[in-house]
């Protein structure tokens, strides 16, 4: 007992520790729980030793790191992003898993099955790190985050098949005589069964549970129902011959097709990264060392073919309708291997479809990207530079030499008329523009423009915004426009920013913020039309 205690207080101030360092240098949360599962497991000699429980703490963290996938997708998201899910998606799953099966199965002459899995999670992306990274950073609104994020979706619903072509897979070696035909029908019927499931019983039953807990106004009422969900879904599909992880990620789905969906978010909110963080110590604990400092030459270079692989198979897929620079960037953010090929591997040598060797090997090469994936992604501006240095993000260029300076935010049909009006005063100004067409077009024309976001800190230094008379924000998207006058303010209180607003509520909005002035388009173009009325009184 007193070990037990201490091995929890030990887990919890490590974890706490790590993350404090890690966050100062901005790498993943993840990364510092599976750092602390290998500490934890040395210290405690866990890598020698079976211990039951700890299997059972990586199978809870499993289910609520499914659930936490489902709980993101509903049939709403994907219809929105429909075109970005089924071409690029498809493809970049497709393709990767065409790819790395074949150099599994003929370069490393790995076995057909083993090969089969090892594609299956290569072609996975880090949904938990990629994410966030996005959501912070902003760059989820641009065009390179759109489509990681429509990919990400296609390979979160991929889970499902996976799991379920893992879950047949198995009976080929258990001695059932299956061919490879039999066992990819089993998993159409299987997944056309669950999405059957989703949509006309298993959605009723989860909202009816719902409505009954909400109605009774208490909180841990409400949270119970949501465990009893999860669990129970994961039950469910294991009685009847699938897994865990495949039952709780159906319910995650469930939740987020129903009206309580971004309640149920925010009453687990506080539970989640806790809950993941076990999945993630669990990792932590499989993860030898010592093997991979004496292999380290071997884990390094299959790291780099996947990473290579990977980016060329985005890369060629997003520079079909897209530019150079969007494409690296999409490839340079999914170059990593995800968290849950984590879950494809402890089912594969669970059900004896990898040695037990592979897996270190395996689990080692994920581990090492999972590391390396912020750094990359902190760079990704600079990184992409490289291929394309003429359009690339502001945040990379040498700061301009200038003072005193008008910087327009957009080049649509509102910025090209204002840029027109400066230019004939003789007034210097710069153009900023996340539409690279429109950056395109400025230059054709010998105006300085730059392809970028202002609301990013890098882009607002390089070009000087504290140093400039005024900030034009000519974009049409309110929330475009209310991103981009936080930034600023949040950058510098000398920044003196204009905006136009179109609606009401955009104009209670401005109303309220400091150092900044709007023009209302209404109110000026009423204005104007009445005074053209009144020159033909009579």
């Amino acid at each position: 007992m007193e070990t037990l205690l201490l091995a929890i207080f030990a887990t919890i101030f490590i974890a706490t520790l790590l993350n404090i360092m890690l966050k100062k240098i901005n790498i993943s949360h993840i990364v510092g729980y599976i750092f602390t599962g290998t500490i934890i497991s040395y210290l405690f000699d866990f890598n020698t030793l079976k211990i039951d429980s700890l299997d059972l703490v990586a199978e809870f963290g499993i289910v609520f790191l499914m659930f936490s996938i489902g709980l993101e997708l509903s049939f709403e998201k994907i219809k929105k992003m429909k075109e970005t899910l089924l071409v690029n998606g498809a493809l970049q799953m497709l393709l990767s898993i065409l790819f790395f099966f074949l150099l599994a199965r003929f370069a490393f002459e790995v076995d057909s099955i083993g090969a089969i899995v090892i594609a299956l999670a290569f072609s996975l992306s880090s949904t938990a790190i990629v994410l966030p990274f996005l959501k912070e950073s902003k760059d989820i609104y641009t065009p390179y985050g759109k489509k990681s994020v429509g990919i990400l979706i296609f390979q979160d619903l991929a889970v499902i098949p996976i799991l379920l072509l893992i879950t047949f897979l198995s009976y080929t070696e258990t001695g059932t005589d299956v061919s490879m035909s039999t066992v990819i029908g089993k998993t159409v019927l299987a997944l056309l069964f669950i999405v059957l499931f989703i949509r006309f019983i298993g959605d009723k039953l989860v909202d009816t549970l719902l409505k009954f807990a909400a109605n009774t106004r208490l909180d841990e009422i409400f949270l119970g129902a949501i465990f009893a969900i999860v669990l129970g879904m994961a039950v469910l599909m294991h009685a009847i011959g699938f897994t865990y992880s495949l039952g709780a990620f159906i319910a995650g789905v469930l939740i987020a097709e129903t009206k309580y969906a971004m309640k149920v978010e925010s009453e687990i909110l506080s539970y989640k990264d806790l809950l993941l963080s076990v999945f993630f110590f669990s990792v932590g604990t499989k993860i030898d060392m010592l093997f991979l400092l004496s292999n380290l030459h071997t884990v390094f270079l299959i790291f780099v073919v996947v990473a290579v692989v990977k980016i060329t198979v985005v890369y060629g897929i997003i520079k079909q309708k897209s530019d150079t620079n969007t494409s690296m960037k999409t490839a340079f953010a999914l170059a990593q291997i995800g968290g849950i090929s984590f879950v494809v591997f402890e089912l594969a040598t669970t059900n004896h479809l990898i040695t037990s060797e592979m897996s270190k090997y395996l689990y080692l090469i994920t581990f090492f990207s999972l590391i390396v994936t912020p750094f990359v992604l902190n760079n990704i501006y600079t990184l992409s530079s490289f291929f394309e240095k003429e359009f690339y993000e502001s945040d990379v260029i040498t700061p301009i030499d200038k003072k005193n300076h008008v910087i327009i935010v957009g080049f649509g049909t509102l910025g090209r008329a204002v840029a027109k009006e400066l230019h004939a005063k003789r007034i210097d100004f710069i153009i900023i523009s996340d539409n690279l067409q429109h950056v395109l077009l400025a230059r054709r024309i010998n105006f300085l423009a730059y392809f970028g976001h202002l609301n990013k800190r890098p882009v607002m230094e390089s070009l000087k915004a504290e140093e400039s008379s005024s900030i034009v924000i000519t974009v049409q998207s309110e929330e475009t426009k209310v991103r981009i006058s936080e930034a600023l303010t949040a950058y510098s209180k000398e920044v003196h920013i204009i905006v136009k607003v179109d609606t009401d509520e955009e104009r209670e909005y401005f109303e309220k913020e400091e150092g900044i002035e709007f023009i209302d388009s209404n109110d000026e173009l009423s204005s104007r039309l009445v005074e053209l009325s009144l020159k033909h009184l009579r």
